[in-house]
């Protein structure tokens, strides 16, 4: 069994985009910008804003955060998003979810320009990733395909079984892994919910990716020998034995299915590390497309 370490391709990636940067600034051009609008005072998201803008002070990337009241009106924050779809020093734009209840989150998702859709969830964006043209891939999925890219870990014509549907993970890594190339290619089948015998599926897979958000939930008799297991679930439960009085775990009973998969993520340090540089990545990419 090896460590998908992504920590190790996150710090990589962000290296490979640092380096890029530096040598804008040294021809004396604009740098990519990345700017995040936080409403409320969700702690989690507090974290997740922080850590996108120290990533991008760490790479030379320009960031902003707006960080708005919780009872801001949808008008405005929808007039906010229009402002940065026409700053040139702005290349990708992030609202980040959830947002308040009187807040449509797809009237906001959609008010984003397609140019600056650094998180690939624009109607636009997801249109464009299944019917296999160039465009922004959500961050998680995106991570995912890379860690398997990076690794080695053949993909053409082997049986990916995802578990989980959801916008942000389930529905994109399917339709990435669907299509006709590189670390892509596969048979893909997706299980949620409501699939019968589980297991049936999940023992078929050389390449199981878990997105369902339910701790340790995969066991050693639902894999085959030599699996390659991608956890992307954080879950936390509680343990006494921890400062913080929890631990956190993935969809994966790790012990027990490790041993019996060819390689497999940690849960902390692997898929969740690659989402916030897969972000930088396609705010660079914004840059270069549409920028400059």
């Amino acid at each position: 069994m090896k460590l998908i370490d992504g920590k190790q391709i996150a710090a990589e990636i962000k290296e490979e985009l640092r380096s890029k940067i530096s040598e804008l600034i040294k021809a004396g051009k604009n740098v990519p910008g990345l700017v995040t609008i936080l409403v409320g005072n969700n702690p989690a998201s507090e974290v997740y804003v922080r850590n996108k803008g120290k990533a991008c002070k760490e790479i030379g990337m320009r960031s902003k955060s707006e960080k708005l009241s919780e009872d801001i009106s949808e008008e405005e924050l929808l007039a906010l998003v229009e402002k940065y779809n026409h700053n040139k020093d702005y290349h990708g734009i992030l609202v980040q979810l959830p947002l308040p209840k009187h807040i449509n989150e797809d009237k906001v998702i959609e008010a984003i320009s397609p140019k600056k859709d650094v998180d690939g969830f624009h109607p636009i964006s997801i249109g464009n990733l299944v019917i296999g043209k160039e465009t922004f891939v959500s961050c998680t999925p995106a991570g995912i395909q890379e860690l398997l890219i990076r690794y080695g870990i053949e993909t053409k014509g082997k049986h990916v079984v995802v578990l989980g549907r959801s916008n942000i993970v389930g529905k994109p890594i399917a339709n990435i892994m669907l299509q006709k190339k590189e670390g892509a290619n596969s048979v893909v089948t997706i299980c949620h919910s409501v699939t019968k015998d589980l297991s049936f599926y999940t023992r078929q897979a050389d390449i199981l990716i878990a997105a369902i958000g339910s701790p340790k939930f995969v066991k050693a008799d639902m894999v085959k020998e030599g699996v390659v297991v991608i956890d992307v679930g954080i879950n936390r439960i509680e343990d006494a034995a921890k400062p913080k009085g929890y631990r956190l775990v993935g969809d994966v009973d790790f012990d027990e299915v490790a041993p019996k998969a060819s390689m497999i993520t940690p849960v902390p340090g692997g898929v969740g590390l690659m989402t916030i540089a897969m972000l930088l990545k396609n705010t660079y990419k914004a840059y270069t497309m549409y920028g400059e």
